[in-house]
């Protein structure tokens, strides 16, 4: 059943809808939904294909109203049965734009037959003639719809441009122009199939079964079956089906898809848990807060469809300069054909060729590739150097970012702990000795600090393979032991060592090292030998080194502020942004306290650019004006979300990238202007009656291969 809200003005029904082809569309079956009885309201949220329906429709009603894009239409719940991921690879590719691939296939025969010796115009035309219907047939029935009702969009623009190419026998030129149309579409369907398998594939994080302790005895249920007071048995290796409190038990739970924090968190009773997390290596007893749909997951989601629905994209100046551009063409060639002749009382030829030399002048090709060449050309060239832009407006916006948010874990960070120091507590100590016997202990486990020590003493090429390590013991949350080379050894925290296994140490010469590494964001870790402490340990998750550079050069652009936001501890925030040269520290964000953080600097400063790695970033990287996602270190969702993708993990893309942005502005003012002028220069040889089809001919193709040119310029922006 669709999800369902009452309002005062009668049942609000939230749909799934398959077959959008570009923003255009979705904005007409609004339209067309709206005009329906019974419905009161209908908003259509492109970015995530749903149409939310206040009112009375059937499905058969919806359908038949997004009839002209053929949209197959499904209740919200139903979606993940109903509306299954299309198929990928090559051959489904193939399949979807067959016609697009047999339109180019037609306009590469017909312009090798203009090109071959001998009399090949008739069979060229006929070629490019079957081009144009076969990759635009779709376009021109929108396209003449829209010449009915009047409705100057950029369908009716290609439209009448085509036409206008055919009726004076420039069939290259048309079929140039729809392919090429056709071409864009099947892109930007593409990406936003992409972005909203994404976007449901976040459902996957948390698991779709779980135990429940019911009765007395342990039930396996459906998560979606989950309900608030329940208990969940949680046992090691799991993932938490749900949010809740801890009741009993204590383990280590890796939570950073949600949280961001870089370590495994230990959970004990009382502490709360995240559908989606990890348990490590104990047994959790969890008291379900709220059900599965109601998860931080589930909201994560919510919040990214509703953040994409507040960016719809705006129409761009082509499309809204051709509601007047068209038909003023269109109007001025029947005038300059007609008028002239009827108040001089012949010349009819004469002022016809004039009139069809102004639908070849007014034929837009110059003035429509001036924008997407030089997009293309960017982001080609991007691309080359590693940075990955997903559409347009996405590098148009990302010139005008005035701020700029990096998460901490992953982003300003590799993610990766490691050991930076190794502070013995006697002189009698040996640091590799210390750093050796820790290795032989963590090379038995699998914490994420284990591998940091481990890497340490491979790093220092000490051996520890071989040291035979018994009766070893893990002891959740706090640390490990086991007898090797005729002593008791441990490692662990500071509170666990003094404790458990050195109580007359409560005033430890091990306090200071401790607090100061602490106060450094680093975690302290104490290495103990027969009840004597002989190390501490510390370790931390670095900046990147490139972050500091990276930052500078944002600060050379002009970018106004420089925030930190992460979900990790104050001190771990602080001592992190501090070494990346950003002075301006947000900690202990969940995902939601990122998104109000995004619309507080977008309040204050202006458009924003987000830059994350993880599912906890996705609704900050979605409500900011650009969301830049880390590629080689960042989740799916991450980048499907993300409009910008640093394939190599390298922040100092970021300011190449957004050079790149303002000077592709540049070049598009560049086209335009030029374009416009020319056509403008061409119509006036109206007035003296020079202006020939070869004349509309030379000046379009022209001002094309100028506009290409001034474009490509674009591929060698420097970084």
């Amino acid at each position: 059943m669709a999800q369902q809200t009452a309002s005062a003005s009668g049942v609000t029904k939230v749909y799934r809808v398959e077959g959008f082809t570009c923003a255009n569309c979705a904005g007409k079956f609004e339209d067309n939904v709206r005009k329906l009885p019974g419905v009161i309201d209908a908003k259509v949220n492109f970015a995530a294909a749903k149409i939310t329906v206040t009112g009375e429709a059937t499905i058969a009603e919806l359908e038949e109203a997004g009839a002209f894009e053929r949209l197959k239409v499904v209740p919200e719940d139903d979606a993940a049965g109903v509306l299954e991921d299309r198929e990928r690879g090559v051959a489904s590719f193939v399949r979807r734009n067959a016609e697009l691939i047999a339109g180019m296939a037609l306009l590469l025969a017909g312009t090798l037959a203009r090109l071959a010796p001998g009399d090949g115009r008739a069979a060229a035309a006929a070629l490019l003639a079957a081009s144009i219907v076969v990759a635009g047939h779709r376009l021109f029935r929108a396209g003449l719809k829209n010449i009915a009702r009047l409705d100057f969009d950029m369908r009716t623009l290609m439209t009448v441009a085509i036409i206008g190419a055919a009726a004076i026998g420039e069939w290259i030129e048309g079929a140039v122009v729809v392919v090429l149309f056709a071409l864009s579409e099947a892109l930007e369907r593409y990406t936003m199939e992409r972005a909203r398998r994404s976007i449901r594939g976040l459902m996957e994080l948390a698991p779709r079964e779980a135990l429940v302790l019911r009765n007395g005895r342990e039930t396996a249920v459906r998560a979606d079956e989950v309900a608030a007071g329940d208990t969940l048995i949680v046992r090691p290796g799991v993932k938490i089906a749900a949010d809740g409190i801890v009741e009993s038990g204590v383990s280590s739970v890796s939570q950073a898809a949600i949280t961001g924090e870089s370590l495994p968190v230990v959970k004990a009773p009382g502490d709360e848990v995240f559908a989606g997390a990890l348990n490590g290596d104990g047994l959790l007893h969890v008291r379900v807060t709220r059900p599965a749909r109601e998860s931080t997951i589930a909201r994560i989601i919510r919040l990214v469809e509703e953040a994409q629905a507040k960016r719809a994209p705006a129409q761009t100046f082509v499309d809204r300069f051709a509601k007047v551009y068209t038909p003023a063409i269109i109007a001025l060639a029947a005038l300059i054909a007609v008028v002239p002749p009827a108040l001089s009382g012949g010349g009819w030829l004469d002022w016809l060729y004039q009139g069809l030399s102004v639908l070849v002048v007014g034929c837009p090709c110059a003035l429509v590739i001036s924008t997407p060449i030089a997009i293309v050309s960017a982001i080609g060239g991007a691309a080359g150097r590693g940075v990955l832009i997903k559409g347009g407006i996405h590098l148009e916006q990302l010139g005008s970012v005035k701020a700029v948010a990096f998460d901490k874990t992953g982003t300003i960070t590799r993610g990766e702990p490691r050991v930076t120091d190794i502070l013995p507590l006697e002189e009698s100590t040996d640091r590799r000795d210390a750093l050796r016997i820790a290795a032989a202990l963590e090379g038995r486990s699998g914490h994420p600090l284990a591998a940091a020590v481990t890497r340490a003493a491979l790093d220092e090429g000490i051996d520890y393979a071989g040291i035979l390590v018994e009766n070893f013991v893990s002891v959740t949350g706090r640390g490990i032991l086991g007898d090797a080379e005729g002593a008791r050894c441990a490692i662990g925290s500071p509170e666990w060592i003094r404790t458990e296994l050195c109580p007359r140490h409560s005033n430890s010469v091990w306090d200071d090292p401790v607090r100061r590494l602490r106060e450094e964001g680093k975690t302290a870790l104490v290495v103990a030998r027969n009840g004597e402490a002989v190390a501490v340990l510390g370790v931390t998750d670095e900046a990147r080194p490139e972050c500091r550079e990276a930052v500078g050069g944002l600060r050379a652009l002009g970018v106004r502020k420089i925030v930190c936001l992460t979900g990790d501890n104050r001190f771990a925030a602080a001592a992190v942004a501090r070494e990346a040269g950003i002075d301006d520290v947000r900690a202990g964000l969940l995902p939601e306290d990122k998104l109000e953080a995004i619309r507080a600097l977008e309040a204050e400063c202006g458009p924003v650019a987000m830059v994350g790695d993880g599912v906890n970033d996705a609704p900050a990287l979605a409500a900011a004006t650009v969301g830049v996602a880390m590629g080689g270190a960042g989740t799916d969702a991450a980048l499907e979300t993300a409009d910008i993708a640093l394939m190599g993990d390298d922040l100092r893309k970021l300011p190449y990238a957004i050079r790149l942005s303002r000077k592709t502005l540049a070049v598009i003012r560049q086209n335009i202007a030029f374009a416009l002028l020319v056509k403008l220069a061409a119509l006036l040889l109206v007035v003296p009656g020079w202006l020939t089809l070869w004349i509309g001919i030379l000046s379009d193709m022209g001002a094309t291969l100028i506009v290409a040119l001034n474009a490509m310029r674009l591929m060698r922006v420097r970084e």
